[in-house]
């Protein structure tokens, strides 16, 4: 391609608006244009970039015996009441009605209409398994879209959705598709890591997350350094302590701290560590069937609530924060100054994270405004609490699988797969004859990639303050030919295009830039365009029978005889 006959729109500053770094070099290398809030055009060199992604998508995704479709992206709305998301998905389900009144959805994604094309044609046993996929655009009215295409309302997605006739199957196939993604991510060149994950609103068992490493990530990944595990903090278990809990050694005491609500106050206050303060968090859970619990969650004074894993303890599923009035109801005290000491268990649950079941000799509220209590011990000062793994983990704590500590890292979420087993096959009656002629409800896996995401979290990853840092396997070129004077030197003219045409008959993707433009200025749009080789053609190099070369993260330029080109190029690029 030659510049000339390109569309190029660099600009020199990004956008006040722009949030993250991706955002910003997209818009500025002229990847995407805005075109209303958390929808973008993808430029002719961004749908370049966009397209060597999903090429690679396409390719391993056959590969591993998986079928491409096309689904609408309108789908009617009765799929969606049948398989009971209609009321559940919340506001971020896009919905409108036909001129016939009809209620419609444009999907944000695809398990009710391939359940639905899945169950009118399969029906024996023998069609299974199968493995359906499609790249296709989603929408999701995401309330506040930021950060670029890295959380758009629209998106470019691949998902894939597979039917077996046994849970076996769909772990075997669970298993190629993990393999097929870490082969996927491995091709496109980016540093990443599979994580556990919880399975949140799309529901089944087993989950992984794909995540790029990247310090501008939005999640935090739990991995040990010494071992393959790695987790996302919302599912990473918080092991108890190795050490058993110490004996009772100091008398239960109340003291006077006024105004002293905040957890850090309170320990500067008393003059111990925060690590020796339990803090109280008033919850409260009211199923759609049954009676009203309210419950007092106990954590250490540095550890986080996950709210994930206390969501998913028997009585507590769906929980919420407790109101002021409902503490004032079932403490009698106001929030700040709660704790577990003369509680009625009665009325209220006692749940202790595992950290917190440990410990002696604390400090807490004294459920009595302006008043804490030290030296509080279980079972002498108030009841054994119930016990569960309620917080997140930190640096620090003993690895799950044994092999050492874990470490923190910040992840961008780009895959996802997920063994759905039969939450929507049942739902929607996807059932099939087995081989005793008896009707049976398939299991289901669900596994989507984040295509469109993948270029912004490319770029989170490989970036400088001169631009984008692609992986040669997705840049908008390979190659950047830039010509010094290509409109003022015969030589360099020819030079140039014989160069052009040579790797481009060698299958190199490669652009020449014959702008009229000052040198200066066409390193600076290659190098924010993130073109991963750059060869400069000048008269003082030709005279010496010499091109000069620069990789994009290279620090300098190096002369490369003429012949030795395309031979070099090649060479690098087989590297990469």
């Amino acid at each position: 391609m030659r510049s000339s006959q390109f569309f190029f729109t660099t600009l020199k500053e990004a956008p006040a608006d722009a949030e993250v770094i991706s955002q910003k070099l997209m818009l500025r290398a002229g990847l995407i244009k805005r075109a209303a809030s958390g929808i973008y055009t993808w430029m002719p060199l961004g749908l370049k970039v966009l397209r060597k992604v999903e090429a690679i998508v396409r390719e391993e995704m056959n590969r591993a015996g998986a079928l491409e479709l096309l689904m609408p992206a309108v789908q009617p709305a009765e799929l969606w009441q049948e398989s009971g998301r209609w009321e559940k998905y919340g506001p971020e389900l896009l919905r409108f009605k036909d001129r016939h009144q009809r209620d419609f959805v444009i999907g944000p994604t695809h398990e009710e209409v391939i359940t639905d094309v899945v169950r009118r044609d399969v029906k024996s046993y023998r069609q299974l398994p199968l493995h359906l996929y499609q790249i296709q655009s989603k929408f999701r009215d995401e309330i506040r879209p930021r950060f670029g295409v890295m959380r758009g309302r629209e998106f470019l997605m691949k998902d894939g959705y597979s039917f077996h006739s046994s849970f076996e199957d769909l772990k075997r196939e669970y298993q190629v598709m993990y393999d097929t993604y870490s082969r996927i991510f491995t091709r496109l060149g980016l540093h990443f890591r599979a994580v556990a994950a919880d399975t949140g609103s799309i529901g089944g068992t087993g989950s992984h997350e794909f995540h790029v490493i990247a310090e501008t990530g939005e999640d935090d990944i739990a991995y040990c350094p010494d071992s393959d595990y790695a987790a996302n903090v919302e599912l990473a278990e918080a092991l108890a302590p190795a050490t058993p809990r110490p004996a009772a050694a100091a008398g239960l005491t109340k003291v006077s701290t006024p105004g002293k609500t905040a957890c850090v106050d309170v320990a500067e206050f008393l003059n111990i560590p925060l690590s020796a303060l339990v803090k109280a968090i008033a919850v409260v859970s009211e199923p759609e069937e049954g009676p009203k619990t309210f419950a007092l969650l106990l954590l250490r004074g540095d550890h986080e609530l996950n709210e994930i894993k206390a969501g998913k303890i028997a009585g507590l599923n769906p929980f919420r924060f407790a109101t002021e009035e409902e503490v004032e109801q079932f403490l009698g005290c106001k929030p700040g100054y709660i704790g577990p000491v003369g509680v009625d268990t009665g009325k209220v649950r006692v749940i202790a994270d595992r950290t917190v079941a440990a410990m002696g000799n604390f400090a807490c509220g004294a459920n009595e405004a302006g008043f804490h209590l030290t030296g509080v011990n279980f079972g002498r000062d108030c009841p054994e609490p119930e016990v569960a793994d309620l917080r997140n983990v930190v640096a620090g704590d003993p690895s799950p699988d044994g092999k050492g500590d874990l470490a923190i890292c910040r992840g961008i979420e780009v895959g996802h797969i997920f063994q759905l087993r039969t939450t929507y096959a049942k739902a929607l009656n996807c059932s099939y004859l087995d081989e005793q002629g008896k009707s049976q409800i398939m299991e289901m896996g669900c596994y989507g990639i984040g295509v469109s995401r993948i270029v912004g979290a490319a770029i989170e990853q490989g970036h400088d303050d001169k631009g984008i840092i692609f992986p040669a396997a997705i840049a908008p070129f390979q190659v950047a030919i830039v010509p010094m004077g290509y409109h003022k030197s015969e030589t360099v003219k020819a030079a140039a295009d014989q160069l052009y045409g040579q790797l481009k008959d060698a299958g190199l993707d490669v652009l020449l830039d014959d702008r009229d433009e000052r040198p200066g200025s066409m390193f600076a749009d290659m190098e924010l365009m993130g073109v991963p080789h750059r060869i400069v053609v000048g008269e003082r190099g030709l005279a010496n029978g010499q091109l000069e070369y620069k990789g994009r993260k290279d620090a300098e330029a190096t002369m490369v005889p003429v012949p030795q080109v395309l031979a070099m190029l090649q060479e690098k690029l087989c590297a990469a």
